[in-house]
């Protein structure tokens, strides 16, 4: 029997909708997506997939990028947009947002008040410019959110600055470190702080009050301890009791040596070998020089003398040398100085000053990728050596326009006044922090009685552990500067160019990679293609491509609607 056509529609009808229905009821139990870009942009990593999926309450974010944006903050917002879906469909849902425009407000006190309380919650604001109708309009953003999870809360700033690139750089920068930048936020409100992070303090390191800004912000990722060595055997190792005698084992993950001015014992140099053998990891902040700028407000020149920190042969044996020279660099921070007379008064100015250079970073690793330029003070040269079996890598060089001098040199505020001679900064790209990598072998080995060697409560070893440690040839890359009341303003902080420098973003990371936080570092090493229009290229061949997307499709119409009456004519004729 043959159907009639309109039953025949129906069931059709009814087959299709039973098959959709169908789909979506099955897509219920199962969830998967698919992402056809080369580098997987669309495609979460599994570090942040597992943070997700271990969330057992809600995220919420205040994203403060809405309104009248120019195309780069609207890929920015959209992008966000994008990301933060990614994490609500990974985290069952535990991830809520929305999307606030800071401006949109009912008056100008009620607008600069929510100004005032993000840039207190740690929120920094950008100028743009949008077109108006009378012109360019200047506007205030702030490209960042506000996350929240059980009561407390974190600063996510969206746009990362970056010494020397261009705008358009720095927002595709942004876009790339979305991922990184959201799972670190997420992780520090939700994961508890396990690991532990010593800060060595008995040998004129910096003071707890120099250092709290980084410490506050190192204690939302580990449990931090300032710790006395005096030549203790349990000062940064712990033993345990097992089967076959004594276990012992770091105390800490890793430990940090903040510009210490006075010379180790061989005692507390043995502890601290010892603790790199069992495996331990240290962050080196030492500069063996003396020169300090309170000298200069009293003295228009200062001397940089060397000092010794009975170091030397400890860090040689490792794989590097820090040098008792004293760099200068033309790409330099700038500091109040002499700018020439007034008649018979002396004017000030900011000037450069070479002595504080601004290191950039050069290369791809992940404790230094996309940031932004990173402020040293009085900073020494780096060489690499012996180490045998050690990795190296520079994470950090002076410009191409530097140069070493030899201690003890006199440091005058002369030089901001003096026109510098091009000829003169010949030893460029100078390292001044390097990654050491690998199984260390003690600097005792060969230097002990057989008695110590062998005895069972010290454990003595000759060959270490695998383990990691960073040099940094300045000691203030760390330190905070402390306002006459007693507040801190953030490490890194210029408070005569109000510029927020790199360093704390550097120290966190490599303090991250020291402790073995795997999820981070493989989020933040992921790198996106981001493919941007070459506009001179665009421009040369508009005429091409406006005939390739316009003419060539009313072409393909006209063809086909030929071709078609053609056949039409011919079938029915």
């Amino acid at each position: 029997m043959v159907r009639k056509p309109a039953v025949r529609d129906i069931i059709q009808l009814v087959t299709v909708v039973g098959i959709v229905i169908a789909l979506n009821v099955l897509s219920g139990f199962f969830f998967t997506r698919f992402d056809l870009t080369s580098e997987k942009r669309y495609t979460l990593s599994d570090q942040s997939k597992e943070l997700l999926e271990g969330l057992d309450d809600a995220v919420y974010l205040k994203v403060y990028l809405d309104g009248e944006l120019p195309a780069g903050f609207r890929r920015l917002r959209d992008r966000t947009r994008e990301m933060l879906d990614e994490f609500r469909a990974y985290s069952n849902n535990n991830i809520e947002y929305e999307f606030i425009n800071p401006s949109n407000q009912p008056d100008e006190k009620s607008r600069n008040d929510l100004y005032r309380q993000l840039a207190k919650q740690g929120l920094m604001p950008t100028n743009i410019q949008i077109k108006a109708e009378d012109g360019v309009e200047q506007k205030l953003i702030f490209p960042g959110a506000i996350m929240t999870y059980r009561g407390e809360e974190t600063a996510l700033q969206l746009l990362k600055s970056q010494m020397g690139a261009l705008p358009e750089e720095m927002l595709n920068s942004s876009i790339e470190d979305l991922e990184f930048e959201m799972t670190n936020a997420i992780r520090k409100l939700t994961e508890v702080r396990a690991e532990r992070v010593g800060f060595v303090t008995d040998h004129g390191e910096l003071s707890e009050r120099q250092v709290a800004d980084m410490a506050r912000s190192l204690s939302e990722y580990y449990q931090l301890e300032r710790v006395a060595i005096n030549g203790k055997l349990n000062s940064l190792v712990s033993r345990a009791e097992g089967d076959s005698g004594a276990v012992i084992f770091p105390k800490y993950k890793a430990i940090v040596i903040a510009k210490p001015d006075t010379a180790f014992s061989e005692e507390d140099k043995f502890m601290i070998d010892q603790y790199v053998m069992y495996g331990g990891r240290v962050l080196w902040l030492v500069e063996p020089i003396f020169c300090n700028m309170d000298s200069l407000r009293y003295s228009p020149s200062t001397l940089a003398v060397p000092i010794s920190l009975n170091l030397e042969d400890m860090l040689f044996k490792y794989g590097v040398r820090v040098n008792t020279d004293l760099i200068q660099d033309a790409r330099c921070a700038a500091i109040p100085g002499p700018s020439g007379y007034v008649g018979d008064q002396l004017q000030w100015a900011l000037q450069p000053w070479v002595y504080f250079p601004i290191v950039v970073p050069e290369t791809e690793h992940p404790v230094i990728r996309n940031l932004n330029g990173i402020k040293l003070e009085f900073a020494c040269s780096i060489d690499t050596v012996g180490g045998r079996g050690i990795k190296k890598t520079v994470l950090l060089r002076t410009s191409d326009k530097s140069r070493a001098l030899r201690t003890p040199t006199k440091v005058s505020l002369d030089v901001m006044v003096e026109e510098p001679k091009p000829e003169q900064f010949n030893r460029p790209n100078m390292p001044v922090a390097v990654l050491l990598e690998g199984r260390f072998e003690s600097v005792f080995k060969n230097r002990l009685t057989t008695m110590i060697k062998q005895d069972q409560s010290i454990k003595f070893r000759e060959d270490g552990k695998r383990s990691k440690m960073i040099v940094v040839s300045d000691g203030d890359v760390m330190r905070n500067h402390i306002n006459p009341d007693g507040t801190y303003l953030p490490t890194g902080f210029d408070k005569y160019t109000s510029q927020q420098f790199g360093n704390k973003k550097f120290l966190l990371n490599a303090i991250n990679y020291l402790c073995d936080d795997e999820n981070l570092t493989a989020i933040r090493s992921r790198a996106l293609e981001i493919r941007l229009l070459n506009r001179k290229k665009a421009e040369a061949e508009r005429t091409k491509w406006q005939f390739i997307n316009v003419g060539i499709p009313i072409m393909l119409i006209i063809l086909f609607g030929i071709l078609n009456a053609y056949l039409r004519k011919k079938r029915y004729a």
